[in-house]
């Protein structure tokens, strides 16, 4: 689904991602796991078109992302990590801005918007302004917007940061039920039983280097560790 080779992103003498390759298969979730500055979030807006890269190459479905942005925006969702709602509108009407920006229909945005606050139960909060709801709320809301146009790929960037345990499982529902449509989901996390419940594969960033790629239990059996979290401290000698 998503192949990178030699990804490389540098700010004036900063490397904040260093040379990295691997592959993202269609309908896993897989998960960028790092301490802050370890070139998750930059990693992420690489992939998503929002940055630049130094070098290196990006490919969706075998295609070179170089003159196929166009094609790539309409694959892909994304859930950025801060919260950057339209503050005076409510609920529907930024579902509203967010659907008229792919250019839905109006009958067709009508039914969509609808279709997706009921599937996260926000049918009722639809008139409210986006000010009154709880971070919860707003978590849910920002994936729904991602999800208008029906892409087949979504980046999570810290999705369930400050949230309550309780609620953050709930977040963590709605990513399965997504995985389970068909939906190719890329996340980041600071969290790593997040990522231990969720993923499907973990790549380890550190200092913009990937430096190990394999599936939780993988790690942990070859690491002969109990968690994810372990494996971390073994590889680098630090917590995430």
């Amino acid at each position: 689904m998503i192949e990178i080779k030699n990804l490389t992103k540098k700010f004036e003498n900063k490397i904040a991602v260093d040379n990295i390759s691997f592959k993202i298969n269609r309908g896993e979730i897989f998960g960028l796991l790092g301490k802050n500055g370890a070139g998750k979030t930059t990693t992420i807006r690489m992939l998503t078109l929002q940055t630049k890269s130094s070098s290196g190459e990006i490919f969706y479905n075998r295609n070179s992302v170089i003159n196929n942005e166009i094609e790539v925006k309409k694959l892909i969702g994304v859930v950025p990590q801060h919260i950057n709602f339209d503050q005076d509108l409510n609920v529907y009407e930024n579902m509203e801005l967010h659907a008229k920006l792919h250019h839905l229909k109006k009958s067709e945005r009508q039914q969509r918007i609808s279709e997706l606050l009921e599937y996260v139960e926000l049918g009722d909060v639809s008139n409210e302004n986006v000010r009154k709801l709880s971070g919860g709320m707003k978590r849910r809301l920002l994936i729904i917007r991602a999800l208008i146009h029906r892409p087949k790929i979504l980046f999570l960037d810290e999705p369930t940061v400050a949230l309550d345990p309780q609620v953050r499982r709930k977040i963590w529902e709605l990513i399965k039920n997504l995985k389970l449509q068909g939906v190719t989901i890329i996340l980041t996390t600071h969290y790593i039983e997040e990522a231990e419940n969720l993923c499907d594969r973990v790549a380890f960033l550190n200092h913009g280097k990937l430096i190990a790629i394999d599936t939780p239990k993988n790690f942990c059996t070859k690491f002969e560790k109990n968690s994810l979290e372990e494996v971390f401290i073994e590889l680098t000698g630090d917590k995430i």
